[in-house]
Parts: structure tokens; sequence; C-alpha cells
């Protein structure tokens, strides 16, 4: 008998989506803003449910979907970002005709990240994807009016396409070697697709369909310009929430489901974690816009996260989970600030085609000095710079890549975390080091209460790692068991 209270999370998400919507299009414009306590009271009380069972284990639906403790813990990350999300776009939906769709598309979104984290089948993790997927592409593209907005969901929508194709292609040579879609029945019959050369070719088809939704080089190439283009409270789900989607989708389908196979892609992990995380940092350094720069830094960190896959150790696994938390911390945070930052340049009516560009950051820290603290310690926290989550994550993760004897992947590593330092440095010098125009900023609340929430989930788990450590092993648990 299926415990219903289990998918209270996503029961929750849904009808909360659905209220908003129905309510929503019998209120006026000037009274919508209540739309947003209502999703971020949804949010929490998912929330809640996930936390209150974090260490439940149930098979469901034909043993299609999988609650456990890999699951609960990406649910976490999802509704944190959503969450976080929901409160800043309090005030990005101030007064806008289309209030009740933005919400329902970002709890929508959720709720297809969250089945994507309990998939058990590969037909209900395509299904999932594809769901979350829908409803970003239009969030992307929300503001109709602007020619940005649209050309990155248009980029994105092409781009997504393209890689739920590859991805659809892959799984259907799984099934037609094994006969089965079930991600646990693919392991028990893997000789076929070990001993045959589809298998090699359901690989590639695999890692380039991932590849696209985790933005891994060469696959990334839609990330930077939908990243900027979107709404900067989009900008933070999509990195912060939707790339993590991919990072638990990819975990089942390679080590759960084609473990055996681990030489065939375990290389070529090694290699595009190599290329994206340098890649990434190189071309950060030369973006003037900021919202690009940490599309680009995005770009990196899915490089570092990645090499969990070659090192393939229990910390590892560990430090890569345990880093998809703290990344939707400190990219969302990050992304909030520059929208924060945008609100202010457009309400000073600066005449600027870029919002978001460096220059407008100058001298944040005497403007707007709590939303220049917070991004401070969010782009010091993506460096590693300790006692911060990025630290604490990266400490785990590179430590158990030296251990496992794969020295020059970790010395790779801390030299492009060495790099990044220097654009994220000269970010914050343009905020409390640059002369700035015009009068201090009253800095709105629902942004202010987005960024302290990111800030005190960067810190608790730089300065209090124990707990956050614990249950990323427990996650990871549900990963090594045939390691």
């Amino acid at each position: 008998m299926v415990d219903f209270m289990l998918l209270a999370p996503e029961i929750i998400v849904a009808l909360t989506g659905l209220i908003v919507l129905m309510i929503g299009i019998f209120m006026g414009s000037s009274s919508k803003n209540v739309l947003g306590y209502i999703a971020t009271a949804g949010c929490l009380a998912a929330l809640a449910m996930v936390i209150g069972n974090f260490s439940a284990s149930a098979l469901m639906f034909s043993d299609t979907l999988s609650v456990d403790p890999l699951s609960q813990f990406f649910k976490l990350v999802f509704l944190v970002v959503a969450l976080i999300v929901s409160i800043a776009s309090i005030k990005y939906t101030e007064d806008n005709t289309d209030t009740e769709i933005f919400y329902a598309l970002v709890l929508f979104a959720t709720f297809g990240m969250m089945f994507v984290a309990s998939a058990n089948d590969l037909m209900v993790l395509y299904v999932a994807f594809e769901l979350a997927s829908i409803a970003t592409y239009a969030l992307a593209g929300f503001e109709k009016n602007n020619p940005r907005s649209v050309e990155a969901s248009m980029k994105y929508l092409l781009m997504g396409a393209l890689s739920a194709a590859l991805l659809l292609m892959g799984i259907s040579f799984v099934y037609g070697a094994t006969g089965t879609t079930s991600i646990p029945g693919i392991a028990q019959n893997m000789d076929v697709l070990a001993s045959n050369a589809i298998g090699l070719l359901a690989i590639v088809l695999l890692i380039a369909g991932f590849g696209f939704k985790i933005a891994l080089v060469p696959f990334h190439m839609w990330a930077p310009d939908t990243y900027q283009g979107s709404p900067s409270v989009v900008s933070a789900l999509l990195a912060a929430g939707s790339k993590k989607m991919a990072f638990v989708a990819a975990f089942k389908v390679f080590i759960v489901a084609l473990l055996a196979i681990q030489a065939d892609w375990r290389v070529a992990f090694a290699i595009l974690a190599v290329i994206t995380m340098t890649y990434g940092n190189l071309v950060a350094l030369s973006q003037r816009s900021v919202k690009r720069m940490l599309a680009y830094s995005s770009v990196a960190q899915a490089g570092y996260i990645s090499m969990a896959f070659v090192v393939l150790t229990p910390m590892a696994l560990t430090g890569g989970i345990l880093y998809t938390l703290s990344h939707g911390f400190m990219k969302a945070g990050a992304f909030i600030a520059t929208a924060a930052v945008v609100y202010m340049v457009i309400k000073e009516k600066r005449d600027t085609e870029i919002p978001d560009h460096l220059d407008n950051f100058k001298g944040l820290g005497k403007k707007m000095p709590i939303t220049a603290l917070c991004l401070t310690v969010f782009v010091f926290a993506l460096a590693g710079i300790p006692p911060t989550a990025g630290y604490m994550s990266k400490f785990i993760l590179f430590s158990s890549t030296i251990q496992s004897g794969m020295v020059w992947l970790a010395v790779i590593a801390i030299l492009n975390s060495a790099l990044s330092l220097y654009y994220y440095a000269r970010l914050v010098r343009y905020m409390y080091a640059m002369p700035h125009e015009g009068e201090k900023v009253s800095e709105p609340v629902p942004y202010v209460a987005a960024l302290l929430i990111s800030l005190v989930g960067v810190m608790a788990i730089g300065l209090w790692p124990e707990p956050f450590i614990e249950i990323a092993m427990q996650a990871a648990s549900v990963l090594v068991g045939g390691i």
C-alpha cells in the first residue's frame, strides 16, 4: 500500500501551484502580492515534510518511484532554492499582471525536479525532467517585452529539445539491450550492454544529454545567454535548482544503473570535468556582465561537482552531494543580489542596455550595504574561502580526490579555484573600492530576506558542517551500495 505521506511534499507543491493559479485569475494586479506569500508558505510546508521524513525508505507505484535519503536530500535542495526564489520574487512580480503564472511555473518546475529525485525508472525520470524543463523554458522568457528574455527562452528551448532527444535516444538503446527501463533492473541486466557496442553508444548519448542539462563544456553554450537574458530570479532557479536536477538524475543513471561499465564513462567525465572547470573560469575572467560572469562561474562549478563521477568513492560522492546544496545557497544568493542591483538601476532610470554591468556595482557597499555584504560572502564562498559552505564542500571533494590517488585532478581543481578568485575579488573591489553615484538606496525587504536566508545557509554549512555532512553521507549511501 502506498504511503501518501511520503509524497506529501510533491502534493503540497502541486496543490499550491494550482491554488496560486486559480486564485490569481480573479485578483487585480495590485493585490496579487499575496500570491508570493502563498507560494512561500507552500514551499515551507513541503520543506518541513521532507525534513520530517528524511530517513524514510520506500518504493512506490510498481517500484517506479523511490523515496530514500538521496531523493530527500535533493528535494531539500530544490525546495530551499524555490523558497529563496519565491521570497525574492515578491518584489520582482510587484504589480505584475501575470504574477499567478510566474509562481505557478516556479512551483510546477519544482514539482518536476522533485519527481526526478524520486524517479526509479528511466521513463518516469524523463517525463519528470521534461515537466520541469517546460516550466523553466517559459520562465526564462517571462519578460515578453524584453528581447533578451525572449532570446534566452528560445535558445534554452532549442538546446533543451536537442538534449531531450539525445537523452531519449540513449534511454532507448539501454532499453533495447537490457529489456527494462527500471534503474535497478538495468543494473542487474548489464551483461548485454557491457559486451556490445550499443552500450558505448548509449553512454555517449546519455553523457551528451545530461551534459546539456548540467552545462558541461562543450554542451554549455546555452547557459550564459539564458542566464543573462532571463529575469535574475529565474536565473537563480536555473543555476541553483534546475542544474541540480540533472546531477541527481546522472547520479542515478551512471552510478546505480550503469556502474558495471564505469570504465567507459569515468574517463569521459574526467576529461569533461577538467575542460569544464578550466574553460568556465577562463572565460569568466573577461566578462563585464555580472550575470554572465556568474553563468560561466556556474559552468566551472559543474566541473568541480562532476569530479564525484570520476573519483567514485563514498567520501567523494558525499562531497559532490554536499556541494549541490552549498552551490544552491551560494548561486541563488548571488543571482538574487544581482536582481536587487538590477532593481536599483531600473529605479534610478539609468540609461544602460546591460543593467547588471559591472560598472553598476560601483560603490554598492555604501548604496546597498546588506546586498553588497551578502554578495561578497557568496562570491568568496564560490571561490572556496573559509569558513563558508564553498570551502567545506571543496575540502571534502578535493581531499577525497587526493586520497583516491588522483592528485593531478585535485591540483587542477585547486588551481582553477585560485583562478576564480581573481574575478570574484574584482567584483568585491568594484563594490567597496570604487566611488559611487547617487544616494543610498532603500533595499527591498523581499530581496533582503532571500539574501539573508542564503547567507545563513552558506555560513551554517561552513561553521557547523557536521549535520550537513551527515545527511550528505546518508544520501551517498544510497549510491555506494554496489561500489
